[in-house]
């Protein structure tokens, strides 16, 4: 699957770029989504209320928040920070 990066998430990253090991552990959950989205472990949530949303830990504050459109063969990665800070 082709994955893409929303404005939010590429600012996301920026934040995180300070942190080497959230980098590292960002860039392999890029990579399991290329090859199976719905892989499991590791653990995935499905968001309440949102369709095609899902979520996985990248760490125990932060979560890469992510939609999966199918019929385009595309993952949209929504966002990479905690959602209880700007």
């Amino acid at each position: 699957m082709e994955v893409v990066f929303s404005k939010q998430a590429y600012s996301d990253y920026e934040k995180l770029k300070q942190y080497p090991a959230l980098v590292e552990k960002v860039k392999a959950l890029v990579e399991l989504l290329k090859n199976n989205p719905f892989q499991n472990p590791p653990k995935y949530e499905k968001l309440i209320g949102v369709r095609n949303m899902y979520s996985r830990r990248i760490n125990v504050q932060h979560r890469l928040i992510y939609e999966i459109r199918k019929e385009e063969n595309v993952v949209i990665i929504a966002r990479m920070w905690t959602h209880y800070e700007k």
